[in-house]
Order: structure tokens, then sequence, then C-alpha cells
């Protein structure tokens, strides 16, 4: 994947769009912009609320 440009989308949040082999469209978000410190957010797609979480291992686990 090649990176086509970078916008800031907040003072916070820096958002990469990334073309990928096939020429689709891909963003590459860093979680630490989305958590902004924490463990956990809320993302809410199609009206439904979804948890994504670091767990005490160091991993990501995403819930409905």
């Amino acid at each position: 994947m090649k990176a086509a440009a970078k916008e800031e989308t907040s003072p916070d949040a820096a958002i990469e769009h990334v073309t990928g082999s096939k020429g689709e469209h891909k963003v590459r978000v860093a979680v630490t912009d989305i958590l902004k410190g924490g463990r956990e957010a809320i993302l809410e797609h199609d009206g439904m609320d979804y948890r994504l979480r670091i767990t005490a291992n160091g991993k990501l686990i995403l819930t409905k």
C-alpha cells in the first residue's frame, strides 16, 4: 500500500488516505488518536454503538 495523502481533521487526529494494491480507498487512523489517552471508545455505525477497547494484554477488541 502506498500513502496518497495525509490531512488534519482536527488538531488531535491525523488521517492518512491509503490506496491499496487494487486501487481501493482506505483510511489509516492511529488507535491512539481514537482513544485519546483512554483504553476504550464507542464507535457508531449504522445507528448502532460498538465498543473498541484495549485489553490488559494490549490487544484490540471490537464488540457490539
